[in-house]
């Protein structure tokens, strides 16, 4: 029998690997790093991460056979090389991170690099549906449509709900922007902006300022995630309102107000005149994700 440090490294690694996961499932900050569909994927892969140091374990004490002095098998398993060093180093960044640094919501800084809040039909920089049609192509899954199967995601509706919350827009006294519908709901808002003139809104977001706003205007902004965080993709509504400089960008708030109609570098985009404010903390699930539909 003989000692292996190099099994007793590999070990600790895959170790604190497993603890990080479920780490992250027991305080739900892995909702932060990918969309709450691929949950049971990543319940999966911290079982393996759980097997795999199991079996690590088999490996520190382990019988192996004395050779010749001659012979020339390799003897270093307890030497550190340059290369090993390295190896080890990559590996270790990760976890490190993970365990040291909170994961951080996307804020008005992401929001700024990914370009403006102009919907498809406005705008070639930013595109929800961009990353959506690239989904169903490789997939051959739409995205608001699935009948085929229930995916595991927390926002799916059966097509009665769903055609319910879409009769809501059309004749609630007021239009309530809710998490699940909130694609959807700015999708035809920004399609059809004369049609709901004159109607009252309640929304949440953080505050987005966008490079050439008035001082009273900014976007009451929340980042749709279909696959991870990479794929992350501003919506918003342009809102109007002598107090908007008063908020700086990040504040989290919930607006009711009256919507209208106003022209952004050409365009006719819909804007909610805000009648009443209020700042209340980030949510817990600040993201929101898109409809899956499913027939019952």
């Amino acid at each position: 029998m003989s000692f292996h440090l190099q099994h007793v490294i590999k070990a600790i690694l895959l170790g604190f690997f497993a603890l990080f996961f479920m780490k992250l499932h027991y305080t739900g900050e892995i909702t932060k790093y990918i969309n709450p569909k691929y949950d049971v994927m990543s319940k999966i892969t911290a079982c393996i991460f759980i097997m795999l140091f199991l079996i690590q374990l088999f490996r520190i004490r382990q019988r192996h056979h004395v050779c010749s002095s001659n012979c020339n098998h390799d003897h270093g398993n307890n030497q550190f090389t340059l290369k090993r060093v390295i190896g080890y180093s990559i590996i270790i960044f990760p976890i490190i991170t993970g365990f040291t640094l909170n994961p951080a919501t996307l804020n008005s800084t992401i929001a700024a690099n990914k370009g403006s809040f102009l919907p498809q039909q406005y705008s070639e920089e930013f595109s929800l549906f961009e990353h959506a049609d690239s989904l169903t192509e490789k997939e051959d899954i739409d995205i608001y449509t699935a009948e085929d199967i229930a995916l595991p995601n927390n926002n799916y509706l059966t097509e009665d709900e769903y055609g319910k919350q879409l009769q809501l827009l059309q004749g609630a006294d007021i239009i309530e922007v809710t998490d699940s519908m909130y694609g959807p709901y700015n999708e035809e808002l920004n399609d059809n902006p004369q049609k709901y003139i004159g109607r009252k809104i309640k929304v949440t977001g953080f505050v987005y300022k966008e490079e050439g706003f008035h001082t009273n205007q900014f976007v009451l902004s929340r980042f749709m995630i279909v696959h991870c965080i990479a794929d992350a993709s501003i919506l918003g509504f342009l809102i109007e309102s002598e107090e908007a400089i008063l908020y700086e960008e990040d504040t989290w708030l919930e607006i009711e107000g009256v919507l209208d109609v106003t022209n952004y570098k050409g365009y006719n985009l819909p804007v909610i005149q805000a009648t009443n404010w209020q700042v209340i903390d980030e949510p817990a699930e600040p993201y929101v994700y898109p409809v899956l539909t499913f027939i019952q």
